[in-house]
């Protein structure tokens, strides 16, 4: 059960299965927020994709936007990993509830206060790059000069340019609002992965899905994309493998007959099987919709 402050665990959970876009007031504070726990340590942060997008572009938040993201990158302007573990706890102790993700890319704190989410993101420099969700590399450069901008009264760090950031983000129509259809943007953007990010070690465990249809039978030679990673068709039962290197956030097309859906987020750990099964009163616009078996 979601607590009445919404500021728990299932509140987190629900703010991904259940997407409702911010409440302008509420996102405005939750941002003066994080800006006063962040400059608290003299740490510089920076705005990033949707929330840069609407402050770049529209200087407002996106009325379709589901949270508030934030950046930084271990390495860059005097910013270290040891100073993550008292930041969280910044955020903590000011009411929301907080999980830490650990990877190879990034370290990844997606917190939740009053029913709005923030994910804020702390990022390793890679052969001069940084990640970006889903498997989009940017340069480290973008991050080194931050730019300042005017926003929600008072003033943010952006990527510098912050033109450049969008358009490796978001395509070169970045300028033009889209609510629907942005991911096939954002998947054109998509440069391979280093290899480094894609090695996993031998015997490590397949990530498995089922591709069910809207009669929750099995779908056979399904095309299944987790896209920037691989490529794979269904066998008889219905089941393809992905060598996936860690539990993370992937977005994924499925393809079959006259059937497509892109499911832009999906949490996937090595080793799980998932089912995916349509929904025909949504066909579009889902996040963690497959469900573990």
């Amino acid at each position: 059960m979601v607590s009445e402050n919404g500021s728990d665990e299932a509140a987190l959970l629900k703010s991904f299965e259940n997407l409702q876009s911010l409440d302008p007031t509420g996102a405005k504070l939750r941002l003066k927020e994080a800006k006063a726990v962040m400059d608290g340590f003299g740490i510089p942060f920076w705005l990033r994709q949707g929330t840069c997008l609407g402050a770049v572009r529209d200087n407002d938040f996106i009325p379709w936007d589901d949270d508030i993201d934030l950046g930084c990158v271990i390495g860059l302007n005097g910013f270290t990993e040891d100073q993550i573990d008292p930041i969280v706890d910044g955020f903590r102790e000011r009411g929301y509830f907080v999980e830490v993700e650990y990877s190879d890319r990034e370290i990844s704190a997606c917190m939740i206060k009053n029913s709005i989410r923030t994910d804020l993101t702390f990022f390793h420099i890679i052969d001069d790059a940084i990640f970006h969700f889903p498997m989009i590399w940017m340069p480290a450069r973008l991050f080194a000069d931050l730019k300042q901008i005017e926003f929600m009264g008072d003033s943010y760090f952006v990527p510098n340019p912050p033109e450049e950031y969008l358009g490796t983000k978001y395509g070169p129509n970045w300028t033009t609002p889209k609510q629907d259809g942005y991911e096939l943007d954002v998947f054109a953007q998509i440069a391979k992965a280093p290899a480094a990010i894609l090695e996993t070690a031998p015997g490590h465990p397949q990530t498995k899905i089922q591709i069910l249809d809207l009669h929750n039978e099995i779908v056979a030679d399904a095309e299944v994309s987790i896209v920037g990673v691989d490529d794979a068709r269904t066998d008889g039962d219905g089941r393809v493998e992905f060598n996936l290197p860690f539990k993370d956030f992937y977005a994924v097309v499925i393809r079959h007959g006259d059937h497509e859906e892109i499911l832009y987020q999906e949490i996937f750990t090595p080793g799980k099987t998932y089912v995916y099964t349509p929904d025909p009163a949504r066909p579009s616009g889902r996040y963690i919709a497959m469900r573990e078996e």
